[in-house]
């Protein structure tokens, strides 16, 4: 059984070594390509801290596709060229499993639309750990009976966007679910002594960001009723916990048509 070829796309960054890693492990896989704007010429894995891998670290996305021929590209890197990136390996007709966060409803639907251009097909993950998928499934299913929630979201002081995407991303789920049962949250009336001290306000759920050294990625989402609070919480203490929905995205992809959003979808 041939085994599928995997680029990583921020091979030299925090998520993006932890993939490298996990691909090595896996016998249906391999690693055919690594690009980033660091460690360039680095073997894959030399970088990892690994048996080298003879897959040197490259700095052109396009180019390097071209030159592997990758089934998939992982792509980890920064929410400023996410969508670039994802253009890129879309456009090369090649498969694509997104786990870098910041993309807006147009970009999701732009997302979609080069899949079926390119007939090819793309997961976009928010957050690749299964706990912190269930948790979502969980805050989904007690907003139908306590809608009035807040979501608190801590991570490492080097995330680049605020909100996490796993915050928006549960927010959407709670707000989906309540409007299916035409609910509503009770209005409050605070009064804000220091601006944005109730956090972002996303359709009546407020979300609070925290990044602070020491976090990897964390959430709870907390549940008021009467005389009552139900706080569900996942917490990541290692990057190592994402690579399980990674690895899974890499083997499903190709058989999911179009758009994937979120790793719920496939488990």
């Amino acid at each position: 059984m041939a085994k599928i070829k995997v680029l990583v796309n921020g091979a030299a960054g925090k998520m993006g070594r932890e993939v490298v890693k996990a691909v090595s492990k896996e016998k249906d896989l391999e690693l055919v390509g690594a690009v980033d704007i660091a460690e360039i010429g680095v073997d894959a894995g030399s970088l990892v801290g690994i048996n080298p891998m003879n897959v040197e670290v490259s700095r052109d996305l396009d180019k390097t596709i071209k030159m592997t021929k990758p089934d998939v590209v992982v792509d980890f890197t920064h929410p400023n060229v996410a969508m670039d990136n994802t253009r890129a390996i879309l456009n090369n007709k090649v498969n694509a499993v997104v786990g870098t966060t910041g993309f807006a409803e147009e970009n999701l639907k732009e997302i979609k639309k080069l899949c079926s251009l390119n007939k090819v097909n793309c997961i976009v993950a928010p957050n690749f750990a299964v706990g912190a998928v269930l948790m979502m499934k969980f805050a989904k299913q007690a907003s139908r009976v306590l809608p009035n929630v807040e979501i608190i979201e801590l991570h490492h002081d080097q995330k680049a966007d605020s909100p996490s995407g796993t915050a928006i991303k549960t927010a959407e789920m709670i707000i989906e679910e309540r409007g299916k049962h035409d609910l509503k949250p009770k209005a409050t009336k605070d009064i804000e002594k220091l601006d944005g001290v109730r956090g972002g306000d996303m359709d009546g759920v407020h979300i609070h960001s925290v990044r602070l050294p020491g976090f990897v990625a964390h959430q709870e989402v907390i549940f008021g009723g009467v005389g009552q609070t139900l706080t569900i919480r996942h917490d990541s203490i290692s990057r190592e916990s994402f690579m399980p929905g990674v690895v899974l995205s890499i083997r499903k992809v190709k058989d999911l048509p179009g758009l994937t959003y979120g790793l719920e979808s496939i488990l």
